[in-house]
């Protein structure tokens, strides 16, 4: 859903900022066609834009800070450039960057691409004109994330986060969560718990860094009938555990209540790992698998009251940032019964 405006509706500054920094970097004319506002969003402000570059008319999208961060764990804008410009000449399936915001703008932005396909996730897993895509969809996301997970590194191993003191991924991942639990000053006897179950049964880890995307999931997939058309949303990229991002999108809340089709709500794990491997991906650790997801789940909910706390705070006054808040307790109840329908087994 979004909300159509007039392309002066964009802030005047902004506008300016954006003109300029095209122009310059093209050395040919610029105006502004067309620009709206996208819908939803917590970590970033996005718009769709229509710029007349020259003689040549091109359909960008602009990700843009908000007024605080997600997490102090997410990249700049200008590393997220960087990664994405990393990813795309690796063959991943995303949107092309092109423009980045000169130091010193008002809120640090850059332009990328705009590709075709739904990403309102919801909309992905019901939809009836994308039920065709969906039968293919959850080995497409596997393939993906082959293609993820063997993007060379080292032109951007400075710049984007990995685990730090000699923790391994999974100790860095609970020390992260940890630290966020601290910051929110709030004593959660569900956090408490998994914290110390999932701290007793850390993973085995053979060493493998790879790129993670940090964030893979439905919501941030552009999807179209013929399946996944493009991965999103960048800002969360590190150096990790590939199991990390394999889990990540079977976290019951992806799903939008198709519980019964794991891998976000629209196909099952076997399809989902079956594409990773064919595609290249390196043998998954099952009981990794679980461990991550788990994890996801507890971030998850840390993450949904840090996003009310935005709100509450003052820093960016938003109703769906506050609705989140609520949501902490949906995943705190996936994870007991996760915990304990898994200790049922291990007897």
């Amino acid at each position: 859903m979004t909300d159509v405006i007039r392309p002066d509706a964009l802030p005047d500054l902004l506008r300016d900022e954006l003109l300029a920094t095209v122009s310059a970097a093209t050395r040919l004319p610029t105006a502004l066609l067309a620009a709206r506002r996208l819908a939803g969003g917590a970590s970033m402000e996005s718009w769709s834009i229509d710029l007349r570059v020259g003689d040549v008319t091109e359909g960008l999208v602009l990700r843009r800070d908000m007024g605080a961060n997600m997490s102090v764990y997410a990249l700049d804008r200008a590393t997220e450039f960087c990664v994405l410009q990393t990813a795309c000449a690796a063959g991943v399936r995303a949107p092309q960057p092109r423009y980045l915001s000169a130091p010193g703008a008002s809120r640090a932005w850059f332009l990328m691409e705009r590709l075709a396909g739904e990403s309102v996730g919801r909309k992905v897993v019901r939809a009836p004109d994308l039920a065709a895509a969906r039968d293919k969809l959850a080995r497409q996301l596997g393939e993906a994330l082959a293609v993820i997970h063997r993007v060379p590194i080292a032109s951007v191993v400075a710049a984007i986060p990995r685990p730090m003191d000699g923790r391994d991924p999974a100790e860095e991942a609970l020390h992260q969560v940890r630290a966020v639990v601290a910051s929110l000053n709030l004593h959660n006897p569900v956090w408490t718990y998994a914290l110390r179950w999932l701290a007793a049964r850390l993973p085995a880890w053979d060493d493998a860094v790879v790129l993670v995307h940090g964030d893979f999931r439905i919501g941030n997939l552009l999807v179209d009938r013929d399946g996944l058309s493009g991965v999103l949303d960048w800002e969360f990229a590190h150096l990790g555990d590939r199991h990390e991002d394999l889990a990540w999108v079977t976290v019951r809340d992806w799903r939008f209540e198709q519980d019964a089709r794991v891998v976000g709500g629209v196909g099952s794990l076997e399809d989902y790992l079956a594409g990773y491997a064919d595609a290249g991906g390196r043998p998954v650790d099952r009981a990794a698998l679980v461990w991550w997801e788990l994890l996801g789940n507890l971030r998850w909910a840390v993450i949904c009251h840090t996003q009310a706390d935005r709100h509450l705070s003052g820093a960016d006054r938003s109703v769906e940032l506050l609705s989140l808040g609520r949501k902490a307790a949906e995943m705190e109840w996936e994870i007991i019964d996760r915990i304990d329908m898994l200790e049922k087994e291990a007897r």
